[in-house]
């Protein structure tokens, strides 16, 4: 059950969230609880989408694997559609759970999946660092950590409120694998 409720946006936040999502997903409407942060939040996740040097292709696998690795079926499912859209294959997105085994993913590919998840078990060791350093200069490096640990804050605030699928998301998204 959801922890806190849907709030109502502001006149001028609500104008800005439509310019920038269309209609709020529930993750905003939750968010909305306390106003200057759901701003913030949001203009940061459009930097992240929408102002990044690295592929969005890319960076769709992290969030997708970020929400694995959390069991989010949330950030699962809006995602889903989020990736496939940016042109992750369906062979990569059925794969995901076992990169390392599958050859779907191309060293970049593995080097990103590989930051993403130390990233999320807080653990990023020299090893890591080194090996993504092999693929992706300073400031993809930096972006791509803000990614990973962005999108484990997402997820660990969908776990904390309980956020329901929006209603599109239960429909168009299998279950988390």
């Amino acid at each position: 059950m959801q922890r806190v409720p849907f709030a109502e946006f502001e006149p001028k936040l609500a104008k800005r969230l439509e310019e920038l999502w269309g209609r709020p997903v529930n993750l905003y409407r939750a968010l909305g609880n306390h106003p200057a942060l759901v701003a913030a939040w949001t203009e940061f996740a459009n930097s992240i989408r929408h102002e990044s040097r690295t592929p969005r292709v890319l960076r769709e696998l992290m969030i997708l694997r970020s929400g694995q690795l959390q069991r989010s079926e949330y950030e699962w499912a809006q995602h889903l559609k989020m990736a496939r859209k940016a042109g992750v294959r369906e062979a990569q997105i059925a794969a995901l759970a076992n990169w390392r085994d599958s050859k779907e993913f191309d060293a970049r590919e593995r080097a990103a999946l590989l930051l993403t998840e130390a990233v999320t078990a807080g653990a990023v060791s020299d090893a890591v660092y080194t090996e993504v350093s092999k693929f992706f200069d300073h400031s993809e490096y930096v972006e791509l950590c803000i990614t990973g640990a962005f999108y484990c804050m997402v997820g660990r605030m969908l776990d904390a409120m309980r956020v329901e699928l929006d209603d599109d998301a239960r429909d168009y998204a299998p279950k988390l694998p």
